[in-house]
């Protein structure tokens, strides 16, 4: 019981911080992700090949267009430009043995100067236009892909607000990896034997990867939601939780084991019961 108290936890009450301390943030945490990266060079993942690795270990697709409240079509229709970028970035990179994938240090900067358009962003509970938005959505389907790997996740940041209902949900709440450039970053590391390559591709209808790898896969993976709850907050907002496990099986379908790979707790920003007409 004890662990089911923590992960239904009060979540405080969002704090509006200054302009200036916002900025002195960005610029305090941004150089710390800078020498991270010199630090860390050297195991970073560079090489690329445009062959592809025999073996699929995990695809999936995300729909491009979706029509969210409020939020303007053209924003989705940048957001595919974005995307587009940067796919080209990332598409055919090799995670040898003991390498780490970066998601920013392989993009770089998503900004006007490298093509990058208005698309939407997310930012304390709302949305807004800004460069490089929609880029989540690229981050989301990699580390969605990844768990269903043995490859680790040492780095991922979760969305803090549930900004939209859910809305032909594919996927649990909470399974996504928000990002923001450069020190909101997905990282991945290659702890197998195996060499594995992310491949991306931006059509007309959905954003699609994979991850393919040099051997037959002896593993299969299937990630199951627990203890999800709404719940009102004492400050009078309502917040959203759950946990995500990672269940794993052999290539018989026999159970082996599970661990947990995600706690979740968001802000919700819009009300969790239908009103009454």
């Amino acid at each position: 019981m004890a662990k089911k108290k923590d992960v239904l936890s009060s979540v405080e009450k969002p704090k509006n911080r200054s302009d200036l301390r916002l900025w002195l943030g960005d610029k305090y945490y941004g150089l710390r992700r800078k020498l991270l990266w010199i630090k860390m060079n050297h195991c970073f993942a560079k090489s690329f090949s445009k062959a592809l690795l025999p073996f699929t270990y995990f695809s999936h697709k995300t729909i491009l267009r979706r029509r969210l409240k409020d939020v303007d079509m053209w924003l989705q229709e940048n957001k595919i430009i974005n995307l587009k970028l940067a796919a080209a970035k990332m598409n055919g990179v090799l995670l040898h043995p003991g390498e780490v994938f970066s998601y920013w240090k392989l993009i770089g900067n998503p900004s006007k100067k490298n093509g990058y358009v208005d698309g939407m962003i997310l930012k304390n509970g709302s949305f807004s236009a800004g460069i490089g938005g929609g880029l989540c959505q690229m981050s989301n389907l990699i580390f969605w892909m990844t768990l269903h790997t043995p490859l680790t996740i040492i780095e991922r940041h979760r969305h803090g607000y549930d900004v939209f209902p859910d809305s032909n949900r594919t996927q649990p709440f909470g399974s996504g990896a928000t990002c923001f450039y450069p020190y909101g970053d997905l990282m991945i590391r290659n702890d197998t034997e195996d060499t594995y390559q992310l491949v991306l591709s931006v059509g007309d209808e959905y954003l699609e990867g994979a991850w393919k790898v040099s051997a037959a896969p002896i593993f299969q993976y299937e990630i199951e939601e627990r203890n999800h709850e709404m719940r009102g907050e004492y400050w009078g907002g309502y917040t959203r939780h759950n946990e995500l496990y990672q269940k794993k099986y052999d290539t018989n379908g026999v159970f082996l084991e599970e661990k947990m790979v995600v706690k979740n707790s968001a802000i919700m920003m819009y009300s969790p019961f239908i009103e009454r007409n």
